[in-house]
């Protein structure tokens, strides 16, 4: 009976298993076939991400570091053109030399400008190298790569006096750094790269952190919560480091003298070059932020400052009257070319 009984036992037991994984497959959300996704997807970020033209010299290094290399496209040109020196974002931890270059080169090139994206260490290989601050070794790499720019004058027509700083987020601030901070040039100096002007003669800038003071990032919006990674201020959370805004916060007496030489509005002064501010949500001084750490309100009270000091700033945010240059491209073009 046992032996006759089996075969029917197997055979129910097939059938309700069979029963269960239609119901199951009913039940789970549907699915897209996979050979469709990866074109959609390829589509997407094809759109979004469009080759940059091609390069007139790829990698080039201008110091020892591997990630001290820059890209450089050349507008070919009867006299010396003038440059546009790009500094991508990233927060100082991610991001390339590649990133707004589809951009970039073909509105500097309709202005007879030559372009140079590079590249730079970042907070992780700067505290692997022992920098202190890790800020320290971005910034001074962007200010190396600029003056080697201006060595390079003369091999690559270019015209050393008509030098721009561009790029957004962590780049818009290196850019604002450079054209704050006291010239880096060194006349005396053996190495003919460290002889060359480090400023820019103006800067062009999209998102930019235009402080590096916790207090004044809380004051202008709220809810910052961005820098401390610039100084090495992490906390570990399930073991990966992350920034730690309550941390920099409290210690911020302690290194206000890194604050001091870091931070673009600490550095302003009469005489520096004109800047240019490109936020995409207009300011709330004072009110949290959806995006703090892009937030107009860098702009407003940076512009306020460079007021006082007579130093030509345009702010642009949606809203903002007087509009006078709608694009980053626009003011480097106009600044450049007059």
């Amino acid at each position: 009976m046992l032996r006759t009984l089996l075969p029917l036992l197997l055979v129910a037991s097939l059938l309700l298993t069979a029963d269960a994984d239609e119901t199951t497959r009913k039940n789970l959300p549907q699915q897209t076939p996979s050979a469709k996704t990866p074109a959609k997807t390829k589509q997407k970020n094809a759109k979004k991400d469009a080759p940059a033209p091609t390069p007139t010299i790829e990698s080039v290094s201008y110091g020892p570091h591997p990630k001290q290399v820059l890209t450089f496209w050349k507008t070919e040109s009867s006299t010396p053109t003038p440059c546009l020196v790009y500094i991508h974002g990233g927060g100082w931890q991610n991001g390339n030399r590649m990133s707004g270059m589809a951009t970039w080169v073909p509105a500097m090139r309709k202005h007879g400008i030559s372009v140079v994206s590079i590249e730079y260490r970042f907070i992780e290989e700067a505290i692997a190298d022992g920098v202190l601050p890790p800020v320290k070794a971005c910034l001074h790499d962007a200010a190396r790569a600029l003056q080697f720019v201006r060595s390079k004058a003369s091999e690559w027509n270019l015209d050393k006096q008509k030098i721009a700083a561009a790029g957004g987020s962590a780049g818009a601030c290196t850019s604002l750094w450079l054209a704050f901070h006291d010239d880096l040039a060194d006349p005396n100096n053996t190495d003919p790269v460290a002889r060359e002007s480090s400023r820019p003669n103006c800067a062009a800038v999209t998102g930019a952190q235009t402080t590096l003071d916790p207090r004044q990032m809380q004051e202008w919006t709220p809810n910052s919560n961005y820098g401390s990674h610039a100084f090495g201020i992490f906390k570990l959370v399930a073991g990966k480091k992350q920034r730690d805004f309550d941390a920099f916060l409290a210690r911020r007496d302690e290194i206000m003298p890194w604050i001091q030489e870091y931070s673009p509005f600490h550095l302003v002064s009469a005489g520096d070059p004109p800047v240019y501010l490109n936020y995409n949500a207009p300011p709330a001084k004072g009110k949290e932020a959806k995006d703090p750490t892009h937030s107009a309100n860098f702009g407003v009270l940076l512009q306020e400052k460079l007021t006082e000091f007579q130093v030509p700033c345009e702010l642009v945010y949606p809203g903002a009257e007087n509009v006078a240059h709608k694009t980053p491209q626009e003011y480097v073009a106009a600044m450049l070319t007059k």
